[in-house]
């Protein structure tokens, strides 16, 4: 069986995370979804609501498991049984930093291979930062996350519950 990690802080996932996982999922057998508790950034979201809100979104992948996970993506290749870890392309600007880390990754891991999927390009500008930006300026959602995390976005920068009740996974 061929198990792949798609890493990331996912802080929120968007629609463009969940292009590049169902993507992944359909070229490997079992696709473990990978989200970082301690990037070097400031964070929005806790880790459990990062879980929680990538579960939700990718509920439909049936060969997808979201876990939480700290430290080296490579020791949690070896955890799992990974061969692959993935990771999505948007820009040139990706690409330098994903080939900087995959020479990282295969100098401390040569038995683990990166692929990088290019997003599809309706998702190709989309960032968790330019979404949490429109969000406060008080933009839309559609089209850039799944419904369930523009409400949590709506909820933690305007507090604005009318959109619907406030997802669950913020009610802790």
């Amino acid at each position: 069986m061929t198990i792949a990690v798609y890493p990331g802080s996912f802080d929120p996932i968007t629609l463009g995370h969940v292009d590049i996982a169902a993507r992944a999922a359909a070229i490997f057998e079992r696709l473990v979804v990978a989200v970082f508790d301690a990037p070097a950034k400031s964070l929005t979201f806790t880790s459990e609501d990062r879980i929680a809100m990538a579960r939700e979104a990718l509920a439909h992948l049936t060969n997808v498991e979201v876990i939480g996970f700290h430290g080296l993506t490579v020791d949690l290749a070896r955890r799992v049984g990974a061969q692959v870890i993935v990771r999505g392309l948007r820009a040139v600007s990706d690409f330098e930093v994903e080939m900087q880390m995959a020479f990282l990754n295969r100098r401390m891991a040569p038995e683990i291979e990166v692929v990088c999927l290019p997003t599809s390009l309706e998702f190709s500008y989309l960032s968790a930062t330019m979404i949490k930006e429109i969000i406060r300026l008080g933009g839309p959602t559609e089209g850039l996350v799944p419904h369930h995390v523009g409400e949590a976005l709506r909820q933690k920068y305007l507090g604005d519950a009318s959109t619907g009740p406030v997802p669950r996974f913020l009610n802790s």
